[in-house]
């Protein structure tokens, strides 16, 4: 099974895990959000895993710029859906899956446990 990252490739924090993955070895596919998308069943799958609200990024600049209202209707999983999809910027980022393994966000050493 592949390793896949998904994010966007100018992210600082999608920079750093995919330099963390090629420093150690660990090959992997990049899905880019912006170019190559994003599904809802993709979103529903690692909601299944994790929960959505882990994947909404609200301290982004996307998250910011929504008016509060548009944030105040993100409240369960079929509204968190709905706005990845309509500005997959707010997720969260870098989602790597492994697998059945969800993990959302780099920490080196989270990274490091897992491979």
């Amino acid at each position: 099974m592949t390793i896949k990252l998904h994010g966007i490739p100018n992210c600082d924090t999608v920079k750093k895990a995919r330099t963390w993955l090629d420093s150690h070895g660990q090959a992997y596919e990049f899905h880019d959000f912006k170019k190559q998308g994003v599904s809802a069943e993709m979103l529903s799958g690692w909601i299944a895993r994790l929960g959505w609200e882990p994947l909404v990024n609200r301290q982004g600049t996307t998250w910011r710029k929504l008016d509060p209202s548009r944030q105040a209707a993100v409240n369960d999983a079929a509204s968190a859906i709905e706005l990845m999809l309509e500005q997959p910027s707010v997720i969260k980022r870098p989602v790597l899956v492994d697998g059945e393994r969800v993990t959302v966000g780099f920490k080196p050493e989270i990274y490091q446990t897992l491979f």
